[in-house]
């Protein structure tokens, strides 16, 4: 049965405007680990962190990398904040952000995260439980000022306000869900971390295929070389021709290469967008490159 998560009062909130659009801002565009200098500046260092603002809905980002903390600096600060996050999974390039995301240090702020369930069992608020705290950090996740309420998810539809989410696991390594959110006539879909298979062949999990279907924009894992995914086929990543194939295979209008590896220059980010820039558009794809405070509109209408 469908889950509905309707705030009981939330702000009125764009991350950059747009009354008829979804926009789509990217904080932070890499995977793995933070990185800086010259040689990243372009696309940016920060770790996973993605805003969704849809007209009169509740604040929404996908997963609290590095990236997060500057998503806060683009919320008022009158008012009590009301948002939620779409939780992929726990490893630290999607969690870290979470204690500097200063709109939850406010007083009356109430945030609602929805993730997977641990493998062992453990739930979304004891995993959260365990690593925001001493000695990994100074205080506790209940020590904070704001409010988080943490919900497990897997397999499962559900609403925030008026946008319908679906979320599917995915393969990666740990339980990992994609996330797609549809809002009017709108579908976004967010698969930051996705394992191809391991022979290095193209095929997708009925879970994944479904989010894909039709989306407006596919963001998508695009870490690796076709070199490199030789020696790390197991690490629960993908190519960027991979990534391209999933948004061809589903009919995807746009898709956003995501998840940049820590090591790739810009310069290498480019020449991977180039080759799969040309793949897309023999088929009716177009393929960008997603960069921190690039921000990408799609008409609701």
């Amino acid at each position: 049965m469908p889950i509905s998560f309707t705030p009981v009062c939330h702000l009125a909130f764009t991350f950059i405007g747009g009354d008829q659009n979804i926009d789509v801002t990217f904080f932070g565009v890499r995977g793995s680990t933070p990185c800086h200098g010259d040689d990243t500046r372009r696309y940016g260092g920060n770790t996973s962190c993605v805003g969704l603002s849809a007209p009169n809905q509740p604040p929404l980002v996908f997963d609290l990398g590095t990236g997060l903390r500057y998503c806060g600096d683009k919320i008022p600060a009158t008012g009590p904040f009301e948002g939620h996050c779409l939780l992929t999974h726990m490893h630290w390039d999607h969690v870290q952000g979470l204690p500097f995301f200063v709109p939850t240090l406010r007083d009356g702020a109430n945030f609602q995260i929805f993730g997977p369930t641990q493998e062992d069992g453990r739930s979304v608020h004891d995993v959260f439980e365990a690593f925001i705290k001493p000695p990994m950090f100074p205080v506790s996740v209940t020590s904070l000022p704001g409010t988080f309420v943490f919900h497990d998810v897997a397999d499962s539809d559900f609403h925030i306000a008026q946008m319908q989410i679906k979320s599917r696991l995915v393969p990666h390594v740990g339980n990992t869900l994609g996330f797609r959110v549809n809002y009017e006539s709108v579908g976004v879909t967010y698969l930051p971390d996705h394992q191809m298979p391991q022979d290095g062949s193209m095929g997708i999990t009925d879970g994944a295929r479904e989010l894909c279907e039709g989306a407006d924009l596919l963001i998508h894992d695009a870490q690796y070389t076709p070199e490199e995914f030789t020696t790390k086929s197991n690490w629960g990543h993908c190519t960027v021709d991979y990534a391209v194939w999933v948004a061809i295979e589903c009919g995807v209008k746009k898709l956003a290469l995501f998840h940049h590896d820590p090591t790739r220059s810009d310069d290498a980010v480019d020449e991977l967008l180039a080759a799969a820039k040309r793949r897309g558009e023999k088929h009716g794809v177009e393929v960008f490159a997603a960069s921190e405070n690039q921000v990408v509109s799609l008409p609701c209408a």
